[in-house]
């Protein structure tokens, strides 16, 4: 890594129109290169667990069929670092020193980005990149804990909580858009339904859908397993009725999550905004603790 800084660090000084430094190369990457992919990942498999996750379903790191594919970064063709680039950008081990290579990349690309989420330092690098070749954000959010829970959770479990049903998707498909709502601003419907849609059933048919419906058959509390590994499972998507919003129902429903993410990975994981103290509370008091520090830049 020093003697790859000691290249790119001159060249970053000066990095308009100057091609790329010397045994700095990306491109694409593709079937074959998945096994690099897979042993980078796993240089930190909770920070990395979307990449992972994806390489888990589609067993390949060549591009899907939607066009979404990873931009893989080279040092004297040695895999250096990496970028998912499809609806978001999530780097995937990249120094800060390579965020110029790859924003260029991306940029290249034509293609439009909802966000780019990460470890911090790597997306704040990729995010003053971009906004060097024209690209604005409307929201950064730049200190976001990563969390991380490997025990039972310390509180009881709400033994409402179950797995989602495709029989009440039309009742856990708007509590999803509501939560989507509240956390970027804009509604997930925007260009049409048929994408979101098709992301939350395929997360309750995955099993990944946790949610309590009362009696009313409305939903109280929901939250999904995100992205999952053998390792690893990342909670997203954590959303309360409003109704229901300052009882002191948050934990215990944190707690049951834990639990049935533990049935399929030993480590949860979840990032959460550093400035909501409440949720930030409420997951240490079940039990989990900061060992990472994420960033999103929502555009």
């Amino acid at each position: 890594m020093a003697k790859m800084l000691s290249r790119v660090a001159p060249w970053l000084a000066s990095r308009k129109d100057v091609p790329d430094p010397p045994g700095i190369s990306i491109r694409t990457l593709d079937g074959d290169d998945t096994a690099a992919l897979v042993l980078l990942a796993q240089r930190d498999p909770v920070s990395n667990v979307f990449i992972l996750a994806h390489l888990r379903a589609a067993g390949t790191a060549a591009p899907t069929s939607g066009g979404a594919g990873v931009l893989g970064v080279f040092d004297d063709g040695v895999l250096a670092g990496a970028c998912w680039a499809g609806a978001n950008l999530v780097p995937v081990q990249l120094d800060p020193t390579l965020a110029g290579v790859v924003a260029a990349a991306a940029n290249k690309s034509g293609r439009r980005y909802a966000s780019a989420f990460g470890p911090a330092t790597a997306v704040l690098a990729l995010h003053a990149e971009l906004v060097e070749l024209g690209h604005r954000a409307h929201e950064v959010r730049p200190d976001q804990p990563l969390m991380t829970i490997s025990e039972p959770p310390s509180v009881e479990p709400n033994p409402g909580l179950g797995l989602g049903n495709l029989a009440d998707f039309d009742r856990i498909l708007p509590a999803c858009a509501a939560m989507f709502e509240e956390e970027v601003g804009y509604s997930p419907f925007l260009g049409g339904r048929e994408f979101y849609s098709r992301r939350v059933e395929g997360l309750i048919r995955q099993g990944h859908s946790l949610v309590h419906l009362n009696e009313a058959r409305e939903v109280v509390f929901k939250a999904e397993l995100g992205a999952v590994t053998s390792e690893v499972t990342q909670i997203q998507g954590v959303w309360m009725n409003p109704l229901y919003r300052g009882q002191g129902l948050s934990a215990g429903y944190m707690a049951s999550v834990v639990e049935q993410a533990r049935k399929i990975a030993p480590v949860t994981s979840l990032y959460v905004n550093g400035f909501n103290t409440r949720a930030r509370a409420t997951y240490e008091r079940v039990g989990f603790s900061q060992v990472g520090t994420f960033a999103t830049v929502l555009f």
